[in-house]
């Protein structure tokens, strides 16, 4: 017969807390991904001596530039702190989806801090006025330049932005970045550096923030021209220009840029392309047609 004495002395099993389950489920969650990349697919050599199809942990580790040594004890599920852009590295350096990378940041107990992927001001009547302004080009955009909606016509003119990923849906990594959007802008450098510039204007309060630190941090890693622009320390206010591009379907096009702001501060803005001659018109006419074949709605 077992005596209370008996029993209380027994220890009790502690049962595993919630942020130790996520540190499990984290690293697993790794290993698997990183098991089930091939070197191939993220431009590495398989190799002679290679045992696995997938990749090796200081593979990700330099993808990702961190510590061999750190990322072991995150796929050992350790204690430690994980950085948002540690995270966002991560992911790109396993070629995690829109899906995957969420359940990442869940999984770390962090908030994915950008792109954005959503706006409360992205409403169905936001879309509905995307797609009545065709074939006026219109799109909306967030204070980092993350293409959060826009229109057919929008979508094919600086490139198919269909094509994107989400997470590369910005101005600033496209224009400095991606070789079909920058070769539509005439006057490629001028705009870059008013962008820049304007950019510099508008996190002047946020430069702390998570997503503005990552997204300058990527550019001035992926892109020579933006750390020399950049460094420039030039500053102006957003203000409605004439630009010209020269789309790959229709041509020379020249528009007045107009940002219509959706709320009341320097947060959320429709952008609108109108043309500023009849031969634009025509041509983004035209363009708009190509578009209808292409894609059903506007885009978010």
């Amino acid at each position: 017969m077992t005596t209370m004495a008996q029993e209380t002395a027994v220890p009790a099993t502690a049962s595993p807390s919630l942020s130790a389950i996520r540190r499990h489920e984290l690293a697993a969650f790794l290993r698997h991904r990183r098991e089930h990349l091939t070197p191939e697919r993220v431009g590495l050599p398989r190799g002679r001596r290679r045992r696995t199809p997938g990749l090796r942990r200081e593979e990700v580790a330099q993808l990702s530039a961190v510590g061999v040594t750190w990322y072991t004890w995150l796929e050992q599920a350790r204690d430690i702190q994980v950085s948002v852009q540690v995270l966002d590295a991560l992911a790109r350096a396993l070629l995690l989806d829109r899906s995957e990378r969420s359940h990442l940041f869940q999984l770390a107990g962090a908030v994915d801090p950008t792109p954005a992927h959503a706006c409360p001001s992205i409403t169905p009547a936001i879309q509905q006025v995307l797609e009545e302004l065709e074939p006026v080009p219109a799109c909306v955009q967030n204070s980092r330049y993350d293409i959060l909606a826009y229109n057919r016509t929008y979508g094919l003119l600086l490139c198919d932005l269909d094509t994107v990923p989400p997470e590369d849906r910005n101005c600033m990594i496209l224009s400095y970045t991606d070789d079909d959007w920058r070769s539509s802008i005439i006057h490629l450098p001028e705009a870059q550096r008013l962008m820049a510039a304007r950019f510099r204007a508008t996190i002047a309060g946020h430069l702390t923030e998570p997503g503005c630190q990552m997204l300058l941090k990527r550019l001035r890693a992926e892109s020579p021209e933006f750390r020399e622009v950049w460094d420039r320390h030039e500053v102006i206010e957003h203000r409605g220009r004439r630009k010209e591009f020269l789309n790959r379907y229709v041509g020379h096009v020249s528009v007045d840029h107009t940002d219509l702001w959706l709320g009341p501060e320097a947060g959320a803005r429709m952008v609108t392309y109108t043309p500023a001659d009849e031969e634009s018109r025509r041509r983004l006419e035209r363009l708009h047609a190509i578009a209808l074949e292409r894609t059903p709605a506007a885009r978010v």
